[in-house]
């Protein structure tokens, strides 16, 4: 029982705030793909797949980071780090919730498979893109954001530019976020060398978080809007706006905890974006 609490560490189930920025825009995604009428088994399947693909994620991630880890204060005693489990047994979980991941997407068409591959190889690189890409958000947005276009192949057995706008909404979403969340080991991060959007950006690290956000809800609201959503969905964009105005007030002034409770917050803001895709479609 003592590992298994370890196990559950490693792959963040403690942290459940990862799953669900995952799986906001991948509902958003299912549901404009079926315009409003997802197959009930395909929500399953793709929430039972972001979390085990999170998971997955999360095991890999920490072995990649297994040495930088240990420099960082908010990182140390994570289970890798300080030496509760082993990195064979971090790739092991990683590679078993992957292979159980995959049997979920068997029963769907080809597409949907060749992208969740696609998906697997962007997921585990992820981590390496910190040594030498300077905005490794962008490339972690790529990750998060893959089950876009996956729920538009499992629905309509191929990926429309809708989903690839959508795609790169989340992509700007995600640097907006996850710069908050950089903002709060960025000392810690110059001192080991690791690239950072929050040390890329500098001292407009602030102002490029508000352009992210302005830029992925103008490329949702068009999409949305292309798509037939009207009331219920702007007020749901309205929602995400106010959001991101309140994320304003906590990290202008940059401190730590209050950047973190504004990373964390944006599970509100994809919440917000998703109930009105959806109550516009049952409603409108």
């Amino acid at each position: 029982m003592n590992r298994l609490h370890w196990y559950l560490k490693l792959v963040r189930l403690d942290k459940p705030i990862g799953i669900v920025l995952l799986l906001w825009p991948t509902l958003s995604a299912l549901w404009i793909a079926s315009h409003g009428v997802p197959d009930w088994k395909l929500v399953l399947i793709f929430c039972l797949g972001t979390t085990l693909m999170r998971s997955a994620g999360c095991a890999v991630n920490d072995y990649a980071d297994r040495e930088f880890d240990r420099h960082v204060k908010r990182t140390a005693e994570r289970p890798l780090t300080s030496g509760k489990i082993s990195g064979k047994e971090a790739l092991l979980i990683a590679l078993l919730l992957s292979v159980i991941s995959f049997l979920l997407i068997w029963p769907l068409n080809i597409l949907t498979k060749q992208l969740s591959v696609l998906a697997v190889m962007i997921a585990a690189s992820y981590p390496y893109f910190k040594r030498f890409f300077p905005i490794p958000q962008a490339y972690l947005g790529i990750a998060y954001g893959f089950g876009i276009p996956m729920a538009f192949a499992a629905v309509q057995d191929h990926v429309p530019l809708i989903a690839w706008g959508l795609l790169l909404a989340n992509i700007f979403w995600t640097v907006a976020y996850d710069t908050e969340y950089a903002m709060v080991d960025r000392d810690d991060d110059l001192k080991i060398g690791i690239k950072t959007s929050a040390i890329t950006f500098g001292r407009f690290d602030v102002a490029a978080i508000m352009i992210c956000y302005a830029t992925s809800f103008a490329l949702i609201t068009l999409i949305g809007w292309q798509q037939g959503l009207r009331f219920w969905f702007l007020a749901g964009m309205g929602i995400a706006v106010l959001c991101a105005l309140y994320h304003y007030r906590l990290i202008r002034e940059r401190d730590r905890m209050r950047c973190f409770a504004a990373f964390r917050h944006n599970n509100w803001l994809g919440a917000a974006i998703f109930a009105g895709v959806a109550l516009d479609y049952v409603l409108h």
